[in-house]
């Protein structure tokens, strides 16, 4: 069987691709890595609600041990943030989470965290790739302590949200953890310091309460329709392993991340005055560098992938890093994806306003950072010659897209070496980025326009320029 890591670790169909076999399999190839590159190694593990989950994160466990590797295993379901930031706390040479993040139930996966709590690095990932298969595997139980990594999560957090602030303006916050490893850790934190706070779907669950955990539009009509008939200040949706968040206005619409991205940096850089640069995926607004970009706030731009935003955040003063699709990184924090903290940074922004409803905050922002028009499409594209797609486009680019003429072209490589994202310069936040799933049957086109209208035209475009 062919194990292939992606941008985020591997993730694979429960049960027919990854069982107890392939997860000890993976288990001992990171053993060797670690023997080989850290020594005398500890590992922290977690994992999350899905189907064995907690069955993985014991195998995994097990066959470290074997390897005489001394493990922390999470004593409960945990989202992948906590993991991350235990692996830093407590001074562990790695940490390796059991999920599949956003995906469907049918699949799980291995997430691997560096010992600075971000994702390990395409060049990490590599070497255990290679160790694949090359060992005989042997399991034991000798060196695992079972560890509550919760509490000092929550002591870190706590040094870092102002509480006293969210408390006197009396808010509260609505949120739905979608049956996944958010669970209530956000309401516990919240409620600790006397601030309201509900959560929908609270109690971890395989199948995610019949919805893909994934926090965009089309899944958060639950979170929607309460906020329409309640009275919050907005709401907030956490994926499956919780390291990412969608937001919805108290009214019940939905806040794109595009816009949500672009509130967190104002706060961040205007109110909160946090030193460093901002580090963002090629699929995000452009307005990050017109409206923030500055000798003291660089932004750099890298491909799809948060492990690529980590890459930046480990070699700079960074004080954001942040992806189209909800996965925010802040480097007051840690330099990892964290739904649970984005949420509370969300709450601690309306805060320091004079408005109690986030739609009213978003409606007088927009005076001075303006609207983003962008939209996205996934097309399923199972034929053969779907790695073969962009790196022909590479070769024989168009000259126009639409009537706009191509002032820039940026090529994006795989962890293959191959090219699996073209984005295409059109102008001032007018751009089409084509990029081609690595774990997916999935071709992705992305477009930022100077209008609604123009974001449909481009994408149609796109579609055109592949012939699919």
């Amino acid at each position: 069987m062919k194990i292939f890591f992606g941008t985020d670790g591997w993730r694979a169909l429960e049960g027919s691709q990854i069982n107890e076999n392939s997860v000890a399999t993976i288990a001992q190839a990171f053993s060797d890595y670690l023997l080989e590159n850290k020594g005398n190694a500890v590992v922290a593990i977690g994992y999350d609600s899905r189907k064995n989950s907690d069955t993985f994160a014991q195998v995994f466990a097990q066959v470290l041990t074997k390897n005489k590797i001394k493990v922390y295993l999470s004593d409960r379901i945990i989202p992948t943030p906590v993991l991350s930031y235990t692996v830093l706390q407590l001074g562990c040479d790695a940490g390796v989470m059991i999920t599949a993040s956003h995906n469907p139930k049918e699949y799980n996966g291995i997430k691997f965290k560096s010992s600075y709590g971000g994702p390990f690095s395409t060049e990490e990932t590599k070497k255990v790739e290679a160790l694949l298969f090359q060992s005989e595997v042997h399991q034991s139980t000798d060196l695992i302590t079972l560890h509550d990594f919760t509490e000092t999560y929550i002591n870190h957090i706590e040094r870092l949200i102002d509480f006293n602030q969210i408390k006197e303006a009396d808010l509260h916050l609505l949120i739905d953890s979608m049956g996944g490893a958010g669970q209530r850790l956000t309401e516990q934190i919240l409620k600790k310091h006397g601030i309201a706070a509900t959560t929908l779907f609270a109690e971890p669950t395989t199948n995610f309460y019949g919805r893909s955990p994934e926090p965009i539009e089309k899944n958060l009509e639950p979170l929607s329709q309460e906020l329409k008939a309640g009275h919050y200040s907005f709401g907030v949706a956490t994926d499956g392993d919780a390291d990412r968040v969608g937001v919805c206005l108290d009214s019940g619409a939905w806040l794109s991340a595009q816009h949500t991205i672009l509130l967190l940096v104002d706060y961040l850089k205007h109110t909160k005055r946090i030193p460093g640069g901002i580090v963002k995926t090629s699929s995000v607004s452009d307005k990050m560098r017109l409206l923030f970009e500055n000798d003291s706030t660089p932004v750099y731009e890298v491909q799809v992938g948060f492990k690529y935003i980590c890459d930046i955040m480990v070699q700079h003063e960074i004080a954001f890093g942040g992806e189209e699709s909800g996965g925010f990184g802040y480097g007051m924090h840690i330099p990892e994806r964290d739904g649970i903290f984005s949420s509370l940074l969300l709450l601690e922004m309306l805060s320091s306003s004079p408005y109690k409803k986030l739609s009213e905050y978003f409606q007088e922002k927009q005076k001075t950072l303006g609207l983003i028009y962008y939209d996205r499409i996934d097309l399923k594209y199972d034929q053969p010659d779907k790695n073969e797609l962009l790196p022909h486009l590479s070769q024989n680019p168009p000259q126009t897209i639409g009537e706009l003429n191509i002032v820039g072209i940026q090529h994006f490589l795989s962890s293959r070496g191959i090219v699996n994202g073209i984005k295409f310069l059109l102008g001032p936040c007018q751009w089409l980025l084509i990029r081609s799933s690595e774990t997916e049957n999935i071709i992705r086109f992305y477009v930022e326009g100077q209008s609604n209208e123009e974001v449909k035209r481009l994408l149609l475009c796109g579609r055109e320029i592949l012939d699919i």
